[in-house]
């Protein structure tokens, strides 16, 4: 089987590592969109060399390993990389017209983060996700959460968001199309929710909270530059060098998509953006009921659930360390969709007053039921650490095995 890749931004370009190292697909189809450099060499120079991970050849055979690019053909646009053809288109950026079925490519991954909408037609304006259909692929992989632009309109039955190890089963190859990896960040709390979850059950747990402290992106600028027409986040087209930046994230909205029973817990998340090239964490903060003050849920109970999803249930996707880890440790950390700090958990409980006389739907005659007006809850305050490399170790890992799950079902 053939795999079409759209884009070269950070994913699409390791999304490409990840399959040649694999070896899973017989050929592989690039569409960048737009020439690059002077000649088909300069491509193959970007493919090779990468700032972050270091050099292709590294990255699959070590550091004895020799160069993997040959056969350069540039007219076809067409190399051979680690053994694999590796076709490049340079001419479309408009879905619709990269012309898949014409290289037999049936699977597409889209990672340019434009397409988005599953909603929008093939021949919306500069292009829309649904395009690659037109254009000859049957199934098409999105490397960001989806984003209905227009409001009140539903997702469309033909769309679905797949993290692999959490709802892969989500996914039905008779009826879903356009199936998103939803987003580095949603992947990663997914890990962190689901052992909870699994364990304690949703009715436990009473609010949720998450920071990502998040690696800077390509969408970010160097140095301070003049927002554009009507932007209203002025902080976006700040230095990502020189600042720390408040952004947003929209993972907990995701997350509901991929762990339903969230929708029964309140979740706030938020992001700040660091200057560095990879390696994010989230801090994530559970308020929790327990059975009792004197026998609480505590920091063993906690790391515990961790420990035991890390060798069970999530075996393969999550990791528990009781190591003292710091971002750089986590770049290329493979298949790690999740690295949970042990040592950092903390918690901490007290009693919650709850005031009957403010519960809303709560008649007079119940309150008085209740020689007191006041309910005493006891609730345990989680904080969990969980390290994700947002680029190659943790994204784009598990969206290679989501697009290895998808093209098994095409067979």
């Amino acid at each position: 089987m053939k795999l079409g890749i759209n884009g070269m931004g950070r994913i699409g370009k390791l999304s490409l590592w990840y399959h040649l190292a694999n070896k899973t697909f017989d050929e592989i189809v690039i569409n960048v969109g737009r020439p690059v450099g002077k000649s088909l060499a300069d491509l193959a120079h970007v493919v090779e060399h990468d700032s972050t991970y270091g050099r292709l050849t590294q990255f699959l055979h070590g550091y004895h390993g020799q160069r993997v690019i040959e056969e350069l053909d540039e007219n076809s646009g067409r190399m051979v990389i680690n053994g694999i053809p590796v076709h490049f288109l340079r001419h479309q950026r408009n879905p619709r017209d990269i012309g898949w079925r014409q290289h037999g490519v049936r699977l597409v991954v889209d990672c340019t983060g434009v397409f988005v909408d599953p909603t929008a037609s093939a021949d919306a304006g500069n292009g829309a996700l649904r395009g690659h259909l037109d254009a000859g692929a049957e199934k098409v992989l999105l490397s960001a959460p989806f984003k209905i632009k227009s409001s009140g309109i539903a997702m469309p039955d033909d769309a679905t968001t797949v993290v692999m190890g959490v709802n892969d089963e989500m996914y039905i190859p008779g009826q879903h199309t356009l199936i998103s990896a939803a987003s580095c960040t949603t992947t990663c709390l997914a890990f962190m929710m689901k052992p909870i979850l699994d364990h304690f059950g949703a009715d436990r747990i009473l609010s949720a909270s998450m920071v990502t402290v998040h690696a800077s992106t390509s969408s970010q600028v160097v140095l301070d530059a003049l927002p554009s027409a009507n932007a209203s986040d002025l902080r976006k087209n700040r230095s990502v060098l020189n600042n720390l930046i408040l952004t947003t994230t929209g993972a907990a909205k995701a997350l509901r998509l991929v762990l339903p029973e969230m929708a029964e817990i309140g979740m706030m998340a938020e992001s700040v953006r660091v200057p560095t090239a990879t390696g994010s964490l989230i801090i994530l903060t559970l308020n929790m009921q327990s059975e009792s003050r004197d026998n609480p849920i505590n920091r063993t109970d906690i790391n515990r659930v961790y420990q035991e999803a890390a060798e069970g249930s999530c075996a393969g996707y999550l990791v528990y360390s009781a190591a003292q880890n710091v971002s750089a440790d986590m770049i290329g950390f493979p298949m790690a969709a999740a690295v949970i700090e042990g040592a950092e958990t903390h918690t901490r409980t007290a009693y919650t007053r709850v005031n009957l006389d403010r519960v809303p739907h709560l008649t007079p005659e119940m309150r008085d039921m209740i020689p007191s007006h006041t309910l005493e809850v006891p609730v345990t305050q989680a904080v969990t650490y969980g390290w994700y490399d947002n680029e190659l170790g943790s994204y784009t890992n598990l969206l290679g095995k989501l697009t290895l799950h998808v093209a098994e079902k095409l067979l």
